[in-house]
Formats: structure tokens, sequence, C-alpha cells
């Protein structure tokens, strides 16, 4: 006769001890787990603004023409969307804010004939970024947009440009993630910086 064998599978203690591990693994990883996901989010934002400024500066070198960079906010997180338009000056109709020349997203640049390239603007939804309650998304004051030239530098003559945002933090969610920005350069060029970063740091942002 065999002797009996304890039946296979977890005893009440050893499913105690796995609960314990995997709470105190939890306890453990979440926070960390929750703040990387933060930065990633925070990371892809950047990522998503920095794709605005160069598609801009790209479009004013690819078609020899004047564009802009203009954003508004959307309706579901409240961050900045952003649309470029571009514009093919004639004369006596410069490329300004109140021009009729510039492409939207129905229609093409006007370009009485003399350019045989059709342009219309592009757009990109801010939708799928962090909510306006978890990231603050900041431009300078009084600035909706920035020009370029067909040379691919910022034109600051036509409004306060939007040379720089600032991506921090909201109120409440001081510790989610490090702040950055994006700063653009006079020759049309965006670099990432860190705004808290000490004096010297080549991180730093320019004041």
């Amino acid at each position: 006769m065999q002797p009996l064998r304890p039946a296979a599978g977890y005893t009440t203690i050893e499913a105690l001890i796995a609960v314990v591990v995997l709470a105190i693994l939890l306890a453990v990883g979440l926070p960390n787990l929750s703040g990387w996901l933060s930065s990633t989010k925070v990371a892809g934002a950047v990522q998503f603004y920095a794709e605005g400024y160069a598609m801009a500066r790209s479009q004013a070198l690819a078609n020899n023409a004047a564009s802009r960079l203009v954003f508004s906010r959307n309706a579901v997180s409240g961050q900045p969307d952003w649309q470029v338009d571009v514009c093919f000056p004639a004369a006596g109709q410069p490329c300004d804010a109140d021009s009729e020349r510039w492409s939207t997203l129905e229609d093409e640049a006007a370009t009485d004939g003399t350019v045989g390239v059709a342009v219309r603007s592009v757009r990109r939804s801010a939708e799928a970024l962090p909510a306006s309650s978890l990231m603050s998304v900041e431009l300078p004051a009084g600035a909706s947009a920035v020009y370029f030239t067909p040379l691919g530098w910022v034109d600051s003559g036509p409004a306060t440009p939007a040379d720089r945002i600032d991506l921090s933090p909201a109120s409440g969610h001081e510790d989610a993630f490090a702040p950055a920005s994006l700063v653009l350069t006079m020759a049309g060029v965006a670099t990432r910086c860190n705004p808290d970063a000490d004096d010297g740091d080549s991180r730093r942002c320019p004041e």
C-alpha cells in the first residue's frame, strides 16, 4: 500500500507569504512606476511641440516662403494644439499677421499663379497630452504664434514670438516630474533645456 502524499498546490501560509511579498513590491514599485510614466508623458509633450517648431521651419525652407506656428487651446486636454501655415509674399502684400495669403487647412497658400507649389496648413491636436490639471504648458505672455522667414530664421516683426514653451507640473502635482522647456534660437532651431538647472550648467535655459 502506497503512503499518502500531500496534495499538490500552495498552502495557506505560502499564499499569505506571496500576498505580503506582492504588497511590498507594489508599495515600493508603484511610486517609481508612476514617476516614470509621468516623465515619459512629459517627454512626449516636449517632442510634440518640438515637432511643431521643426515643421514650421522646414516648411519655410522647403517652399522659400514665410511660415508660422500658431497655438490654440485644445478643448479636451486644455493644452495648446499647433498649426503650421505658409505664406508666399507678393508686392505690397507682406506675410504679416493680418495677411489673407496664409494657407489654411482647407485652402492653399495664395500664389497668384507665380509659384507652382500647392501648400496647405498642417495641424496637430494636443488632445492626447496630459491634461492641464496635471501639466502646465506656458507660452510667453501675449504670444500665440511664431513666424519664420524664408531662410528659416525667426521673424520677430509680426507679433510677440512664441519662442519658448515651459512645461511644468500643475498645482498639486509639484513632484510628478521635473520641469522642462523648449527654447527657439534666432536661427529657428528648438532646443530643450532645464529651467531649474544651476548657473553654469549647460542644460540651463537662457534668461
